[in-house]
C-alpha cells in the first residue's frame, strides 16, 4: 500500500509539472491577431465586380447526367468577350463544354495548372437580389457563382490578360482549366485530365477551389485566416434497407424494417463506429491557429503533445468542421416506409452520405457500417463511393510555393493547412499530380459561407483585386 501511495503522488506530481510546462510554453507563445481586411482602390475592385457580374448574369446551371454543351458554348462567348487577350494568344482546347487553355513558358518543366469550374447549382426560393442579375450593390456581387465560384475563374482568366498585355512570358507552362459539371461531380474534369494524359502532362501544381480565406475558421479564432486545402475526404452514397412480410398496422410485431432502421441510426449517431485520429496536417492546423486564439484554447491547441487526446474527445461537439477532420462521418440524409399510414411496410430503407478519412479509408469505413447494420438485419448497398485524396505534403516545394505566395499578396494574413471535407474536381487531377491544392484567394465570410449552395450568394467586391494579384504572383514564381 505504501508503494501505490509513492506512485500516486509521483503521478499527480508528474501530471502538476506537465502542466506548468504547458502553461509557460503558451505564456511565451507570442499573442497574434489577424487583422489583415482586403483594402482595394475602389476603381479596381469596380471594375472587376463589372466583370464578374457579367459572368453570373449567364446561367451556367448544371443539372446530373445532362448533357448541355449549348449552353456552356453560350457562356464561354461571354469569357471570349471579357477576356480576348487569353483567347487570342493562349491555345484553346474545348472538351463538351469543358475549357482547357494552354500558355507556353520560358520552360516545360514544372508546370502549373489553375482551376475552377464554370457550372452553379439550381437558384431556388426568394432571393434579395435576383440569382442571376449580377447585382453590384452594397459592396457586394450577387447571385448564384458569386462565391462558387465563377469569382475564381474570373480572377485567373484576369490575372492571365493583365500578364500578357504586359508582353510577359511565364517562367514555365500554365494551363488554365474549367470544367462545366464539377457541381454533380460529373466527367468534365476527367475528359479534361485525359487529354492532359494524352499529351504526356506532369504537372507540379494543380491551384482549385475548395479552401480560401475564411473569417473565423474554428469558432473562438477570430479574423481571417488563408486556409490552404491539401486534401479531400472520400464519399459514399449509401443504403441500408430492411425487409418484413409486412401487413395491417393494428396488430404490429416487434422489429418492423423502420424500427430496426431507427435503432441502427440511433447506434450510429449516438455510439460513431469511427475511430478518431489527429492528423499531421490536422495538428499542422492547430498549431498554425494557436497563437490567434485565446489563452484557453492557445493552451490546448499549443500543446498537442499534451492535450492532443482531450481535443480529439471535445472537438466534435465544440465544432461541426473541426470534428469532421477528426474520423470517418456519416449523414442519414434519405428515408421511406410504407405508402400508407395503417400498412407496415415490406420494405424500407434510409439513405446515408459517408465522408472517408485516411486512417480509416473507403474499404474499411464500409465495412465497419456494414457490421452495424447487419446487427439490425440491415442490407447494405453502396450506391456510389471514391476514396480519400492523398495528401499534400505540407513540408514540400509547392505548398511552399503557395504559402510563399499568399504571404507576398496577401501582407499581414496568417496560412494554414486545412482539411476539405466536401469534394472538388481536384480529385481527378490526382494521377498527373502530387501537388493538388484547394484555395480561392477569395474572402469567405459567415455570409459568404452560408449562401453557397443556397440563398442570395454573393461576394464582397473589395476583394477581387487581391485574387487578381495572387494569381499573377503564383505565374510569376520560380518553379
Amino acid at each position: 500500500m505504501k508503494y501505490i501511495g509513492f506512485i500516486l503522488l509521483a503521478v499527480i506530481i508528474a501530471i502538476i509539472l506537465l502542466l506548468l510546462i504547458a502553461v509557460i510554453r503558451t505564456l511565451l507563445m507570442p499573442g497574434k491577431t489577424s487583422s489583415y481586411v482586403a483594402e482595394e482602390p475602389e476603381e479596381e475592385s469596380l471594375a472587376l465586380a463589372q466583370k464578374l457580374a457579367k459572368m453570373i448574369q449567364y446561367d451556367t446551371t448544371s443539372h446530373a447526367n445532362v448533357a448541355e454543351v449549348e449552353k456552356f458554348l453560350g457562356f464561354h462567348k461571354v469569357l471570349e468577350e471579357l477576356f480576348p487577350l487569353v483567347h487570342e494568344k493562349l491555345e484553346k482546347t474545348e472538351i463538351d463544354g469543358n475549357l482547357l487553355f494552354y500558355w507556353k513558358g520560358k520552360s516545360s518543366e514544372k508546370p502549373i495548372l489553375l482551376m475552377s469550374h464554370q457550372d452553379v447549382v439550381p437558384a431556388e426560393g426568394e432571393w434579395i437580389h435576383a440569382p442571376f442579375s449580377g447585382d453590384i450593390a452594397e459592396g457586394k456581387v450577387w447571385g448564384r457563382g458569386a462565391s462558387d465560384t465563377k469569382c475564381s475563374v474570373m480572377a485567373f482568366f484576369q490575372a492571365v490578360e493583365e500578364l500578357l498585355a504586359e508582353g510577359f512570358v511565364p517562367p514555365t507552362d500554365v494551363y488554365l482549366a474549367s470544367s462545366c459539371t464539377e457541381e454533380w461531380g460529373g466527367d468534365g474534369a476527367p475528359k479534361i485530365v485525359a487529354e492532359l494524359q494524352r499529351r504526356g502532362i506532369e504537372l507540379f501544381l494543380v491551384c482549385d477551389e475548395g479552401g480560401g480565406i475564411i473569417t473565423e475558421p474554428i469558432g473562438g479564432i477570430h479574423g481571417n485566416f488563408a486556409m490552404v486545402g491539401v486534401f479531400e475526404k472520400g464519399k459514399a452514397d449509401v443504403k441500408f434497407t430492411a425487409r418484413s412480410n409486412g401487413g395491417h398496422a393494428s396488430t404490429p410485431v416487434k422489429g418492423t424494417p423502420i424500427a430496426r432502421l431507427s435503432a441502427f441510426v440511433n447506434e450510429v449517431e449516438t455510439h460513431s463506429p469511427f475511430r478518431k485520429k489527429m492528423l499531421p496536417e490536422v495538428s499542422a492546423m492547430f498549431t498554425a491557429l494557436a497563437p490567434y486564439a485565446g489563452f484557453g484554447m492557445k493552451l490546448v491547441f499549443g500543446n498537442l503533445w499534451l492535450f492532443g487526446p482531450l481535443l480529439k474527445a471535445v472537438m466534435p461537439s465544440l465544432s461541426a468542421q473541426a470534428g469532421a477532420m477528426l474520423k470517418t462521418t456519416i449523414a442519414f440524409t434519405v428515408q421511406k416506409g410504407s405508402d400508407a399510414y395503417n400498412v407496415l411496410p415490406q420494405e424500407a430503407y434510409v439513405g446515408a452520405n459517408m465522408r472517408f478519412i485516411p486512417h480509416q479509408g473507403e474499404k474499411e469505413s464500409l465495412e465497419i457500417i456494414k457490421k452495424v447494420a447487419d446487427k439490425y438485419g440491415l442490407e447494405t448497398e453502396v450506391l456510389h463511393a471514391n476514396d480519400y485524396t492523398p495528401p499534400v505534403d505540407i513540408h514540400g516545394e509547392a505548398f511552399h510555393l503557395v504559402e510563399q505566395t499568399i504571404a507576398d499578396t496577401f501582407p499581414g494574413l496568417p496560412s494554414s493547412p486545412y482539411v476539405m471535407t466536401g469534394a472538388t474536381d481536384a480529385q481527378f487531377y490526382q494521377p498527373i499530380c502530387k501537388s493538388c491544392i484547394r484555395f480561392a484567394p477569395v474572402i469567405y465570410g459567415p455570409e459568404q459561407m452560408k449562401g453557397m449552395h443556397g440563398l442570395n450568394e454573393n461576394i464582397e467586391y473589395n476583394c477581387l483585386p487581391g485574387a487578381v494579384r495572387f494569381y499573377k504572383n503564383l505565374i510569376r514564381a520560380e518553379k
